[in-house]
């Protein structure tokens, strides 16, 4: 064995019998165990071992066997216990990856990442149970971070310890990771049995996590838990001496694959499809992109170029994990100053920008009118009302009333307003129509779009392209037809003069909490406010919601509900004007100024200034 001792390096014989009484410590030093035979990798909390196959294929060949400790650069030790349910993000995985923020220390390693990625091979071969010598494909892709490729080669040594083939795509998109799940093409290893995408959304350049996917979609939350629950046995089983596979022996169970090819070619297929099979129905047209130094700059040469598209002034197409520019966040007032500003300063007739991984959109027209968050929903409902008529759009909570009279009133459709939670909103889409109702839409204001016709995936690019699929069948007619055809579908949408969000903060460590959770205290909050709403003539409880208190009233209405993960009681305000939208305020203060556990400051300010 090869083992770090005060700074040097001592070789020592191990056997396989005493292996495993072996425990590596690792402190920004990197430990290597060199074995005489084979060891197969069991006792790791991975249930799968009983299969013979699977566990011929779970054996280690007689190689170098290397535990990495992480390269964020942390004297810490790598191995330090580590509470993995913390990791969970709703039906994602996000961590700190990289030291640099004050306050936030690293627990996404390389031997956590290995055990979570060894965790989720267990999990799909419990799950698909392959017969015989067949071998699990896992497809794994990441955004521009600067951990990205270190968690991806930690991640694969993981799945192969659990006898995945693994196939490493890069730099790809989220959207991507799970089509390769779908897409038909042996010559590129597709369909994968499973797939992964190391990401953590438009979140600062140290956070990173992952997602994860089946054919059958994104994992939901139980699935999660489940990973992150047989990742912390199988750490804990690394603790007490088991062993993760080193870069080398890994490579003969790893393949590469240039998937983000195939998936842009069926996106610049689907535009000509919708435009009769024309070559470059986008030709003469201007449109800009920004990707925000994230995995998107792939739309302008290899979809927009090829239909046609001029896209000169395009910016921050390069990936760079710092994200040096913008956020890359179609909900970010500067990402969106930027792409507007890219379309006045280029005269072009389109702007499109992307999150960090590509599954969230928005646009602006030649005007600089930013097309996101209930106009982005309000255009994608009208084109999908056309092609299906009467069907249900599914969105967040979040939505304006406006937003409702337009779906239903001008389109014909019906609005069904749910939860926040992308998944949340994909998976009632999916519910409603198990039940009889169609549904064909579902939307956030923060981007995230699901179409039934993309086996409701949220894809940034796809969104965008139900955009140009339209524009394209327009123009098939007349060339002449600019981006304003996509602006004039949303003519009508009642839209407030003041819409604005409130954060309302609980103080976990207040006395008044009386040692209950942060989530039993803002359930408390809202039954207090929606009893209090009850006695106020002027205000309207919504006769449907799933989420919080939503109450109409002063021309506008105001949504109060619990974060999803964070100890937040976030305020919606939507009124016609700042008078207005101060009696929805004070309504709202009135209500909750008993609960000194609130962070009232930033309500009382606004109702002070309004």
């Amino acid at each position: 064995m090869m083992a770090a001792v005060s700074g040097r390096i001592v070789q020592t014989a191990v056997s396989p019998r005493q292996s495993k009484n072996l425990r590596l410590i690792t402190s920004g030093t990197i430990g290597a165990v060199k074995l005489h035979s084979t060891v197969p990798l069991q006792g790791l909390g991975l249930t799968w071992t009983e299969n013979s196959a699977m566990q011929k294929s779970a054996t280690v060949k007689t190689k170098n066997l290397l535990c990495h400790a992480s390269q964020s650069g942390t004297a810490v030790s790598s191995f330090e216990k580590v509470d993995f349910l913390k990791l969970q993000n709703g039906s994602d995985i996000r961590g700190v990856a990289i030291e640099g923020v004050e306050g936030e220390p690293v627990n996404l390693t390389e031997p956590v990442t290995e055990a979570i990625a060894a965790a989720f091979g267990g999990w799909l071969l419990n799950k698909k149970k392959p017969e015989g010598s067949k071998r699990l494909r896992v497809s794994i892709g990441h955004d521009s971070r600067i951990s990205a490729k270190i968690l991806q080669n930690a991640a694969s040594r993981g799945l192969v310890s659990a006898g995945i083939e693994v196939i490493q795509y890069g730099l790809a998109s989220t959207p991507a990771m799970f089509n390769s799940t779908l897409t038909q093409d042996e010559a590129n290893h597709c369909p994968v049995d499973g797939s992964i995408m190391i990401t953590a959304s438009h979140l600062p350049y140290n956070r990173n996590g992952f997602k994860f996917f089946t054919c059958e979609g994104g994992l939901g939350k139980a699935d999660i838990k489940d990973i992150l629950q047989r990742a912390s046995s199988i750490y804990e089983k690394l603790l007490d001496g088991g062993f993760i596979m080193s870069n080398k022996d890994v490579e003969a169970s790893v393949k590469k694959a240039d998937y983000m090819s195939i998936y842009t070619s069926d996106l610049v297929a689907a535009v000509r499809r919708a435009a009769g099979n024309i070559e470059k129905p986008l030709k003469g047209l201007h449109i800009v992109v920004d990707a925000g130094n994230g995995a998107g700059g792939f739309f302008a040469a290899k979809v927009l170029e090829p239909l046609g598209a001029i896209t000169r002034g395009s910016q921050f197409l390069e990936p760079d994990g710092l994200f040096p520019n913008h956020i890359p966040n179609p909900e970010d007032k500067t990402a969106m100053q930027a792409i507007t500003k890219a379309v006045l300063d280029n005269k072009a007739d389109l702007g499109i920008i992307f999150d960090t991984d590509v599954d969230r959109s928005a646009a602006v027209d030649s005007t600089g009118r930013e097309i996101n968050r209930n106009r982005l929903i309000a255009l994608m409902a009208a084109i999908v009302l056309e092609e299906h008529p009467e069907t249900t759009i599914v969105t967040d909570s979040v939505t304006s009333d406006g937003l409702t009279t337009f779906i239903e009133n001008k389109l014909g459709g019906k609005h069904h307003r749910f939860k926040r939670g992308y998944k949340n909103v994909i998976d009632e889409a999916i519910r409603l129509n198990s039940i009889g109702e169609e549904s064909h839409l579902a939307i956030e204001t923060s981007g995230h779009g699901a179409l039934k016709e993309n086996h409701w995936l949220d894809d940034g690019a796809y969104l965008m392209v139900k955009l140009l699929n339209k524009l394209a069948s327009v123009r098939a007619k007349d060339p002449s037809i600019g981006s304003k055809c996509l602006t004039d579908m949303i003519d009508g949408l009642d839209e407030a003069g003041i819409a604005l969000e409130i954060r309302l903060k609980i103080d976990q460590n207040h006395a008044d909490l009386k040692g209950g959770s942060f989530r039993d205290y803002g359930e408390a909050v809202l039954k207090h406010l929606n009893n209090t709403i009850e006695s106020d003539p002027n205000l309207k409880k919504a006769p449907k919601n799933f989420e919080g208190v939503r109450v109409s009233g002063y021309g506008g209405w105001f949504l109060l509900r619990l974060s999803l993960h964070d100890p937040v009681l976030p305020l919606n305000i939507e009124a016609p004007n700042n008078d207005d939208a101060h009696k929805l305020g004070l309504a709202v203060l009135n209500a909750v100024k008993e609960f000194p556990a609130l962070d009232l400051s930033a309500l009382l300010n606004f109702v002070q200034q309004s």
